[in-house]
């Protein structure tokens, strides 16, 4: 099971939510912090991630997690509600790249994602998530590419391939069901056939045997 999995199971099914997108990151600049809060020093993967309760009305928190080194599980370090968050800053709006800001009503983050592809992915998302269920003023995003803030999301994509598969779908058991109609058609018109053959076998049969009484033939 991957670490976002894990994360999700241990940190938000259990509080009957889901979680939208994670990704994992570090610090652009790293905070001086001689010991950690676990009382040891030493290194720890961060996640950010996103989750959506399932109860209405949903509630959508941007969640700080941290797995700290010698240990298995992951634990919440900080969370904000998505009216906190005030603007996304994507650093460059030309090309790929894995920085990215968040600011809040008290503070910003300044991160670099494990890969360019997991920051897109997590700001299409953020994206998307925020048109849907900000209560109030949505957060400005800036310095993204507008692949990540148009219509082409993966979300959108991933809709319309399920659209289009049940569009094939549909396509393929209406051209079986012609394909099976024209089969009986043909079904029933082999067995109009026979029947209109017996019918005229049975005549012929019986107009023959009115001529020829099997005691009035001769040898």
């Amino acid at each position: 099971m991957s670490a976002k999995s894990i994360i999700n199971k241990e940190l938000f099914t259990p509080h009957d939510e889901r979680m939208l997108v994670a990704v994992q990151v570090k610090r652009r600049t790293k905070k001086k912090i001689p010991f950690l809060a676990t009382g040891g020093q030493g290194d720890y993967m961060t996640f950010i991630c996103l989750s959506v309760t399932n109860k209405k009305p949903s509630h959508v928190s941007i969640t700080k997690v941290k797995q700290f080194q010698g240990s298995s599980s992951f634990v919440k370090r900080s969370q904000w509600t998505i009216d906190q968050l005030r603007q996304v800053n994507g650093i460059d709006a030309n090309k790929d790249c894995p920085e990215f800001d968040l600011v809040f009503d008290n503070g910003l983050d300044q991160w670099v994602a494990s890969s360019a592809g997991e920051k897109c992915t997590f700001i299409q998302i953020l994206h998307h998530t925020c048109q849907r269920y900000c209560s109030s003023r949505k957060p400005e995003f800036v310095n993204c590419q507008s692949k990540l803030l148009g219509g082409n999301s993966i979300l959108h994509s991933a809709a319309d391939s399920v659209t289009s598969a049940v569009q094939k779908a549909s396509q393929a058991l209406n051209e079986r069901g012609e394909r099976l109609g024209r089969a009986e058609e043909r079904t029933a018109d082999m067995m109009n056939s026979a029947e209109q053959f017996a019918v005229t076998a049975h005549k012929h049969l019986k107009v023959c045997t009115q001529h020829h009484p099997a005691g009035n033939m001769q040898l």
